[in-house]
């Protein structure tokens, strides 16, 4: 792949409280969490990728557009300089491309601190683009309806799933259905991204390449020689009052079914990174964690890098976990592709950024859209299934998962 030069000057700027006002309304780029993350408005250089080899591809190819630019970064932290924000599809046959999208402008903060990189190409000058906040446009609201997989026929799905557990043919396998429906054209996407960074600020809120949502799965955060991500797996809906909500937590986290699809997903992020990593810890237990709609079971892991794997490396061989694809990996992909009627895109795919180190924060594309240029768009939502999993109860589940987008766009 060719890729071109690119020139990147970083410098620190008066601290911008509203990074999402900063963003195009149709073509926003955005990774934040409290308040904190990364902006990007325009395009210097977009990659794409596709297939089985799609992650590591972008990995070989991030390495040649690190080594033929030129970077000033006198701040030298983290996400200043050159990156790169990404969405990957989730299976290797979608038709949906995998891009690197490296913006003309980041704006970033952490901590009080603020700053800017332009980015063009060497042989142009920098971007003249004004940090302009931008007020929200004109308000919408719109229904999403039943997609290529309705009610019923997701709990057909999900008896055909514990029929395949039972006879064997996989442990666990993660099933998701779709609600599809249209903004008006023009629409201001940066509404919807705004309800879902108020309504859920310790997830990581993202905008990349018309893919949207507020992702609670940190999927790997690498850092200086250090990794870190979060596994989720288990969920029950929030209780009525504070004394439900207790009880509800208490249930899950005793819950057997949610139990063991927690670690059928630990497990499988514990053998893909111990390859790469000479310390690998985690919490001893699972513990709960709270949403505004929902409990899930969490089990943080952190490590020591021991190999010099860039973040894009550790997706690739971390994509997919059993908590968003089942195990044994291979079987229950095939019987993903054999009972949902349509193609994930990138949902339940790798979406972050990745730094000119390679290190890079990456979350799960979970609570998630994509919406078309056309104005056409898709949320998912799914669902791990075990032997004691029940049709019903699935479903409930997945109501409660599409809640964050069917309220951001509705």
């Amino acid at each position: 792949m060719n890729v071109q030069a690119l020139t990147v000057e970083t410098s620190p700027i008066a601290d911008i409280r509203q990074l999402i006002l900063l963003l195009d309304g149709r073509a926003p780029l955005l990774w934040m969490r409290r308040n904190q993350g990364l902006a990007g408005i325009g395009c210097a250089l977009r990659l794409e990728f596709s297939g089985p080899t799609r992650m590591t591809d972008a990995a070989a190819a991030w390495k040649q557009v690190v080594a033929l630019a030129t970077v000033t970064d006198p701040l030298a932290r983290t996400g200043t300089g050159l990156l790169a924000f990404g969405a990957f599809a989730f299976d290797a046959s979608s038709t949906q491309t995998s891009v690197l999208i490296v913006p003309e402008i980041i704006v970033g903060r952490d901590d009080g601190q603020c700053w800017v990189t332009r980015i063009s190409a060497s042989d142009e000058s920098a971007p003249e683009i004004p940090l302009v906040l931008h007020p929200l446009g004109d308000e919408y609201r719109i229904v999403l309806l039943p997609g290529a997989l309705p009610s019923d026929d997701f709990r057909s799905a999900v008896s055909s799933g514990i029929e395949a557990i039972r006879a064997q043919q996989v442990n666990k396998v993660v099933l998701a259905r779709d609600l599809v429906g249209r903004v008006p054209a023009e629409s201001d996407l940066r509404r919807a991204i705004t309800k879902l960074a108020l309504g859920y600020p310790d997830c990581w809120t993202y905008a990349i390449d018309g893919l949207i949502g507020s992702s609670p799965e940190t999927l790997i955060r690498a850092d200086n020689g250090s990794v870190n991500a979060r596994v989720l797996a288990g969920t029950i809906s929030r209780g009525a009052d504070a004394e439900d909500d207790r009880e509800a937590a208490l249930t899950l986290a005793t819950s057997s079914k949610d139990g063991d699809e927690h670690e059928f997903a630990v497990q499988s992020v514990l053998k893909s990174l111990r390859p790469h990593t000479s310390v690998l810890a985690t919490s001893e237990i699972p513990f709960t964690v709270k949403l505004p709609n929902l409990w899930h079971l969490a089990t943080d892991l952190e490590g020591t890098l021991s190999d010099g794997s860039t973040s894009l490396d550790l997706i690739a061989a971390l994509h997919p976990t059993a908590a968003v694809a089942g195990t044994p990996t291979d079987a229950a992909l095939a019987l993903i592709r054999e009972l949902e009627p349509f193609d994930r895109g990138r949902y339940a795919g790798p979406v972050g950024w990745v730094g000119a180190d390679g290190d890079g924060e990456w979350a799960i594309a979970l609570r998630c859209a994509q919406v078309a240029p056309t104005g056409a768009i898709t949320a998912y939502a799914g669902c791990g299934i075990v032997l004691d999993s029940d049709p019903d109860r699935e479903l409930a589940e997945t109501k409660m998962k599409f809640r964050p987008i069917v309220e951001a766009f509705g």
